[in-house]
């Protein structure tokens, strides 16, 4: 888009939005300028500015200010001329190389939208908006309140639910900026229904235009962020890479090691897990031997894990993984949720970290993260807060890098924006961006409703032994612990002539008898106070006893039965 007559001059002062006076060639002429909108900014006295000379000798005024230098920019601020030259770059094929028609200025029931563009396999309708506010290098629309703007958008999306595509392109009205971003601050209903659009399946698009005095012409894509997230996503990364823990399944993030490690790290330590995740990778190095596996080498490799449930459902997936998958972990989320144990976080972790998809990975250290950077005070107990959380996420988080963009959302929870006690604000890049943090309100968040007290279960555990075996007895093979190994235990909290009185009917002769440090474990939903006896006897005689209970000596223990963490108090009375 070229002008054929230009001018220089310096703008004097606006006493309207269609007029302004401007020095030219020493003489004050009265212009008509070509943007109606605020353009404060720009129009700032003694800035240098340019302007059309009409070919027209009647006009009142002889000038249309067109662009005006700002810095080393020079800003087209001609409200006519984004579409003149978006319409210039499709007609070349500069979106649609197999462009078959452009049409201005189309109606569509009740709107009118800036083109109708067909392609052999398309019909697209397309909006344009004028981008010319910066600030530091970022551009924002709009510049004033536009009730125009939040219409246009509501509209392409009426025609995407009719089968039409449908873009906003943002003509960036100046070059070299950083991103785009909508003026929340002027207009945060556009910025919502931008965001809206884009859910529907609007593109929204920007190009920043190469700009001289006499021209104007679409030039490069620039990154289009429509919420704080997506602002915030690069500081974020860059944070990441400066000092990211070193972790052995981020050495080979394959999709075997990413699935184990986190299925490991739920509800568990990062340091608590690296010797399980190293042995567990040293007996089992893939899915083939994962899915041969015993069920008691499994559960006496997850001992002291926990959740044992877990690592069958391992063994279940990885079956199904080398049945169905022919030995290969599924890249897609909607084929990894399929498997057994995997759910919404796990599934996300696995495609975007192994793979490279772009989908979310929100565990309890995302929600926290999240909750406080945007000020959220919705329940994040609740499984629809947690739905609305990851659409949102998926919708801001950037297309590039998304399995680091996870990790990085994962790492700042876990060692900066921390669950107990006040974060560490001074070392977050969000330090300055985040809603909490900024209204000194970081331990507010989040919000989750407090959880139900847990049952309290007294137990009395009972280390028998005689001279080096002590007895187990296999619990049942589904609830609580299911087909886990444990040592004798009695309902209640015993005394220790309740205990011998017990033993006598078990016609088993104790020769000494000792209480142990009371202990006390805590499950999901309830948990356990323990007291404990050593309890030495003449002889453990087999047929006195249930079929269901073993003799062990401590390297079977050790090596070959798996022992909840529960008894780790007791367990280690026995082996020391």
């Amino acid at each position: 888009m070229r002008y054929d007559d230009i001018w220089e001059g310096r703008f004097e002062s606006r006493p309207n939005r269609f007029i302004a006076y401007v020095n030219i060639g020493g003489k004050s002429e009265k212009v008509h300028v070509k943007n109606t909108g605020r353009c404060k900014e720009l129009l700032v006295k003694d800035a240098k500015v340019y302007l059309n000379k009409s070919p027209n000798p009647d006009r009142s005024t002889a000038y249309d200010l067109v662009a005006v230098q700002k810095g080393n920019r020079i800003i087209n601020m001609d409200s006519q001329a984004p579409n003149k030259a978006v319409e210039e770059w499709l007609r070349d094929g500069g979106l649609f190389p197999d462009v078959v028609s452009v049409k201005p200025e189309t109606k569509y029931h009740n709107s009118r939208f800036d083109f109708y563009v067909e392609t052999p396999k398309d019909k697209v309708f397309i909006e344009v908006k004028g981008v010319t506010l910066e600030q530091e290098d970022v551009v924002l629309f709009p510049d004033a309140p536009s009730e125009r703007a939040v219409k246009h958008v509501k509209e392409l999306m009426e025609a995407v639910e009719e089968g039409y595509r449908a873009c906003i392109i943002l003509a960036i009205q100046m070059e070299n900026v950083k991103y785009f971003t909508p003026n929340r601050m002027t207009q945060p209903e556009f910025a919502d229904v931008l965001m809206e659009a884009r859910q529907a399946g609007v593109k929204v698009l920007a190009y920043d235009c190469k700009v001289t005095p006499d021209s104007m012409e679409i030039q490069n894509p620039v990154p289009v962020r429509l919420s704080e997230l997506e602002i915030a996503a690069e500081p974020l990364i860059s944070w990441y890479d400066r000092g990211k823990r070193v972790l052995p399944w981020r050495e080979e993030a394959t999709p075997y090691h990413v699935w184990i490690s986190e299925i490991m790290l739920q509800q568990t330590r990062v340091e608590a897990v690296k010797p399980y995740y190293d042995r567990f990778i040293e007996a089992l190095p893939d899915i083939a031997h994962l899915a041969d596996a015993g069920e008691e080498e499994l559960l006496k490799l997850w001992e002291g894990l926990g959740y044992y449930n877990r690592v069958r459902n391992l063994k279940k997936a990885a079956c199904i993984i080398m049945e169905e998958y022919d030995g290969e972990m599924p890249a897609e989320y909607s084929e990894l949720i399929k498997l057994p144990g995997i759910g919404s976080y796990t599934a996300g972790a696995v495609s975007s970290i192994a793979y490279g998809k772009r989908v979310p990975a929100v565990d309890g250290n995302v929600l926290r993260v999240l909750s406080r950077f945007r000020g959220d005070n919705r329940d994040i107990s609740q499984p629809a807060v947690r739905v609305l959380i990851e659409q949102e996420l998926l919708c801001s988080m950037p297309k590039e890098r998304p399995g680091d963009f996870n990790q990085a959302l994962m790492e700042l929870g876990a060692v900066v924006c921390i669950p107990n006690g006040m974060p560490y604000c001074e070392s977050c890049p969000w330090e300055k961006l985040c809603t909490a943090h900024v209204q000194r309100r970081e331990l507010e968040f989040p919000f989750k409703t407090p959880k139900k007290p847990r049952v309290v279960e007294e137990k009395t555990v009972l280390i028998i032994k005689d001279e080096t075996r002590a007895a187990l007895v296999k619990r049942p093979e589904h609830g609580l612990l299911a087909g886990m190994y444990e040592f004798p235990c009695l309902e209640g909290c015993l005394s220790d002539k309740q205990v011998l009185a017990y033993l006598k009917k078990e016609g088993l002769s104790v020769i000494k008898i000792e209480q142990l440090p009371a202990s006390k474990h805590i499950f999901t939903h309830k948990e356990w106070h323990m007291i404990g006896y050593a309890v030495r006897v003449d002889e453990l005689a087999e047929k006195k006893h249930k079929d269901s209970m073993i003799f062990a000596e401590p390297d079977q223990v050790r090596d070959k039965y798996p022992i909840p963490s529960a008894y780790r108090v007791y367990l280690h009375n026995f082996l020391s």
